[in-house]
């Protein structure tokens, strides 16, 4: 058994590359083999999001405070509130973020390769 305590992981500054605008991510679980879901908290503040990206194993997203707006490629912009849960299917072109006013935190779960596939 492992707990990892609240607040004893450092936050992380989004990078520019994944993110426009401030973004705090704040993990929440790492992969321990054989499991392959990782997630984090990630706080957008008003008007940040996540550029057009894709997970090969496909996204979900819990909202946990604020309100913010996701996108898939080619369709609508969406609201998103708390309570929601938003799931992107692998390989989905996708972002998602705070609304222009309002700051949004969600939980972020995607499961990834397994290392040995990684290598490939």
């Amino acid at each position: 058994m492992e707990i990892l305590r609240a607040g004893t992981r450092p936050s992380a500054k989004g990078p520019p590359d994944w993110f426009t605008g401030p973004v705090r991510i704040d993990p929440l679980l790492n992969p321990h083999a054989p499991e392959r879901v990782q997630g984090a908290n990630v706080t957008f503040e008003p008007g940040a999001r996540t550029v057009w990206h894709t997970h090969p194993l496909g996204q979900t997203l819990i909202v946990l405070s604020g309100f913010g707006r996701v996108q898939r490629w080619g369709g609508p912009i969406e609201d998103i509130r708390p309570g929601d849960v938003v799931w992107f299917e692998p390989g989905e072109k996708h972002w998602h973020g705070a609304s222009p006013a309002t700051a949004m935190t969600h939980m972020a779960l995607q499961a990834q390769y397994s290392r040995q596939r990684k290598g490939e």
